[in-house]
């Protein structure tokens, strides 16, 4: 297997010439059977131009323990050195070596223990539908049967998401270091499930997302059951190829196809609302425009306002409970409005925007306090004096800070990044759940003889059971999409990430609430691309952009395909049944 690079520090703004590095035979400790490749630097060049390459497994420069810990990881001189690579396919070799050898290498555990945890995922999937509440007490056989069977899809769907979904909060801070992918599946883990638990809509419709006319399919009760079914099979089925490839696609319009084609065939044209399809089919566009489009403005902020200030430390110090800020408040107000009365609900979103500054600003100045308060004279590297505060345009390409000034930005943005993947996370488990209990829900409701059309009431354990499905597919096949988002679009640093993920947030929040067509994963990757495109078009990787827009543009044909069959073959087995 061919060795990876992984640089140990990550300023890039100087280029390594070859002859600055020897290569030696480094044999490493007893748990790994092969060699690794140190890049050791030649003797003869001066020591302060030359950085350690190491050639690893799998590591990521910086795993994020805690601030302080974070931002000393970089080396003494704190300099961010990028190799120039001639093709930009090397970075996606670099990526597959990474997390392309399976469960096992992706988290550094053995092959028996990856193989149990997946194990123990089935057996806990198959055996627990046995002791939940919605197979009901009294039911017949049969009906017992096909409940546990559509519990099964559903969690088929949930599992899917969760493989390719999370990746939109977790992929950037991998990708930058700022967390480990063991600690990003984690903490994941723990957010999705609890936001599915917590913040998961209990009430649904058997219609989803407005798609299908309720009216067609009236005293069809088989036919719309079996359509569900074949829907959450099918959308779930697309998923998993696109999981399996690390194609990052919306599992909001892997749902939307399915239950299109289920219509459109059995249904006639009169059976979709296409107003609601015609706004799907426009976020394809919008979504990566308006992500792009932040994400490039909230990174060319970050290098204006901080990277080119007397002393950029004290300025990200300074930004961070600002945009801490700003993110509460318009999340608060636009998301989670406590009171009805706007100038109260206005009035307690500013208060805890306030109060998010406050512990945020305390939290930095704890953990990066010493290099904070070091006096500027005590730097002793020249190139760590930025004194480029002189008129510089808002599109001037800046260099980036070096020294202990790179180290604090870093410690602090990467500090940020993880507060916002956490937030994105926990609303991904409310907000996306949806897609596999709704139609779970409406399928149940019909077999067990409830609503077939307008509001269903879904319990409290089929929200659990679908949080437990989100994460066991971040947990067996999440790493995938991650490693796309992180590490093939487009190089990560955690400003970069930082801005990515700030933008995509912010786009989805206000455009949610505006009704404009939105799609979470699509805004997410057109913010990482827009953080490449601030730095240069030659950033972004045009090969890994061609597939993820193709795969977008199959997402509803597919599903609508899949579901066709899968309606086929539903309905002659159920004519058997029932």
């Amino acid at each position: 297997m061919t060795s990876s690079y992984c640089l140990s520090s990550t300023r890039n703004t100087t280029l390594i010439k070859p002859q600055a590095f020897r290569i030696h035979k480094h044999r490493p400790s007893s748990s790994f059977s092969h060699d690794t490749l140190l890049l050791k630097p030649n003797p003869s060049l001066p020591r302060s131009s030359i950085s350690l390459l190491r050639l690893k497994n799998y590591k990521f420069s910086h795993p994020f323990a805690t601030l302080s810990s974070f931002a000393e990881g970089e080396d003494e001189q704190g300099s961010e050195i990028k190799v120039q690579q001639q093709q930009h396919h090397k970075g996606n070799e670099k990526s597959d070596e990474i997390f392309g050898g399976g469960m096992a290498q992706a988290f550094n555990i053995s092959s028996n223990t990856a193989s149990a945890i997946s194990i123990c995922i089935a057996l806990t999937a198959l055996t627990v539908p046995f002791f939940m509440n919605t197979l009901g007490q009294g039911l017949p056989l049969k009906t017992k049967l096909l409940s546990y069977a559509t519990l099964l899809f559903g969690f088929y769907m949930a599992w899917n998401i969760g493989a390719n979904d999370v990746a939109n909060a977790m992929g950037t801070s991998v990708g930058s270091g700022a967390l480990t992918l063991r600690q990003a599946v984690l903490t994941a883990a723990v957010l999705e499930f609890s936001g599915a638990l917590l913040m998961g809509t209990h009430v649904t419709s058997t219609m989803q997302k407005g798609i299908l006319v309720a009216n067609v399919f009236q005293g069809k009760d088989t036919l719309l059951f079996a359509g569900l079914l074949s829907s959450l099979a099918a959308a779930g089925t697309w998923l998993q190829v696109a999981s399996y490839y690390g194609w990052p696609v919306s599992t909001t319009h892997c749902i939307v196809g399915s239950m299109v084609g289920f219509g459109l065939v059995y249904g006639g044209t009169g059976a979709v609302f296409w107003s609601s399809l015609a706004r799907v089919t426009a976020s394809w566009v919008v979504s990566p425009l308006m992500g792009a489009a932040v994400s490039f403005l909230v990174y060319k902020c970050i290098r204006r306002f901080v990277y080119s200030a007397p002393n950029p430390g004290q300025a990200a110090a300074a930004a961070a409970p600002i945009a801490v800020f700003v993110g509460v408040t318009g999340i608060s107000f636009a998301a989670f409005p406590l009171s009805k009365i706007l100038p109260v609900a206005l009035a307690q979103a500013l208060a805890f925007g306030t109060i998010g500054a406050i512990l945020v600003n305390r939290i930095i100045r704890k953990q990066l306090g010493h290099l904070l308060d070091q006096p500027k004279s005590h730097h002793t590297d020249p190139e760590d004096d930025n004194s480029q505060h002189k008129s510089i345009g808002f599109l001037s390409n800046i260099a980036g800070p070096t020294g202990t000034q790179l180290k604090i930005v870093y410690g602090v943005f990467g500090y940020m990044q993880v507060l916002s993947a956490c937030f994105m996370s926990f609303a991904h488990g409310g907000n996306d759940v949806s897609n596999a209990i709704g139609p779970l829900a409406g399928a149940l409701s019909i077999l067990q003889g409830g609503a077939t059309g307008g509001e269903i009431v879904i319990p409290i354990d089929v929200l659990a059971w679908g949080g437990f499905g989100i994460v066991a597919g971040l947990t067996v096949w999440g790493y995938r999409v991650i490693a796309t988002i992180g590490k093939k679009i487009t190089e990560l640093t955690p400003t970069r990430g930082f801005a990515a993920e700030f933008a995509a947030a912010s786009v989805v929040l206000f455009a949610s609430k505006l009704g404009l067509p939105i799609s979470a994963t699509h805004t997410l990757v057109g913010a990482v691309m827009g953080v490449g495109f601030a730095r240069g078009f030659n950033s972004v990787r045009a090969e890994t952009v061609k597939e993820i827009v193709t795969s977008w543009a199959v997402t509803i044909p597919a599903g609508a395909l899949f579901a066709v069959i899968y309606t086929w073959i539903l309905t002659k087995l159920l004519s058997y049944i029932l």
